[in-house]
């Protein structure tokens, strides 16, 4: 134990628990659009197991590839189709080609749908047609890709894996703590999940990189590069802004358009 407590390791905790927090924000966001589908009784439930679940599988998905890193980064098998596609696919190749494709057609899905519908208090009803036992298995799986990113990059900085495991476990107090209050803004505030599909629809683009940039993946001969981290915040700080500006924009219209019309009434 005094082995554990030592001011380098309290140091990599620090830093394991910031990471977990700044990559586990695609994680929440997920897990609260995705929860809605589920009927309305059990939503809550839904993301409490569905964190729970996720939490343990993530222990033994980091214990896993602590054990088996090196046998995970090994090729399954490999394209070589020059001027076309050529690339080398390992495990962590797929999760993230997986992962990307999953989320941009969950994303694509959610904002068709949401342009399909004629009046807006239907929608979350329809959302109801899974059941619960297939969101909460959604939401474990897209929670493993989610944490396969942050699992290599944890691994990065140490390979305790008492201090790896607290970590994830602390992450996960946080997201059950979270969870709800994220959900609830959501419902009241419809065009922040607008909002929110776009962010997921880039974190796709984000997973497709990575896995593309891992595989060595070239593509006509263009070569597949990883979308930096920094890119990826800066975008979604721009996504952020641009929806607060033209949300106060709208409401300042609104505002003018029912004082004139009430200028024309008095006269």
């Amino acid at each position: 134990m005094d082995e554990l407590l030592t001011l380098a390791n309290l140091g990599n905790l620090a830093v394991l628990i910031f990471l977990q927090a700044v990559l586990g924000f695609d994680n929440l966001l997920y897990i609260s659009i995705e929860s809605q589908r589920a009927p309305l009784e059990s939503q809550k439930s839904v993301r409490r197991w569905g964190i729970l679940i996720a939490v343990a599988a993530r222990i033994i998905l980091l214990f896993v590839m602590v054990n088996l890193i090196e046998a995970l980064q090994a090729p399954f098998f490999s394209i070589n189709l020059p001027g076309f596609i050529e690339g080398e696919f390992t495990f962590a190749v797929l999760v993230f080609l997986f992962g990307g494709v999953f989320i941009m057609y969950t994303a694509m899905k959610e904002i068709g749908h949401m342009m399909a519908i004629e009046h807006l208090g239907t929608d979350i009803e329809d959302k109801g047609r899974k059941s619960a036992a297939q969101v909460v298995a959604t939401i474990v799986l897209m929670n493993l890709i989610f944490s396969f990113d942050s699992v290599l990059s944890a691994l990065a900085i140490t390979k305790v894996f008492a201090l790896l495991a607290l970590a994830i476990i602390l992450s996960g107090v946080a997201m059950l703590v979270l969870a709800d209050g994220v959900t609830e803004f959501l419902k009241k505030n419809r065009m922040y999940e607008v909002l929110g599909l776009f962010i997921l629809l880039i974190v796709g683009v984000v997973l497709l990189g990575e896995g593309g940039h891992l595989a060595q993946l070239k593509l006509f001969g263009y070569s597949v590069d990883a979308m930096s981290k920094t890119t990826f915040y800066f975008s979604v700080v721009v996504l952020v802004l641009v929806e607060l500006v033209q949300s106060r924009y709208q409401r300042k219209l609104a505002a003018e358009r029912k004082a004139v019309a009430g200028n024309k009434v008095a006269h």
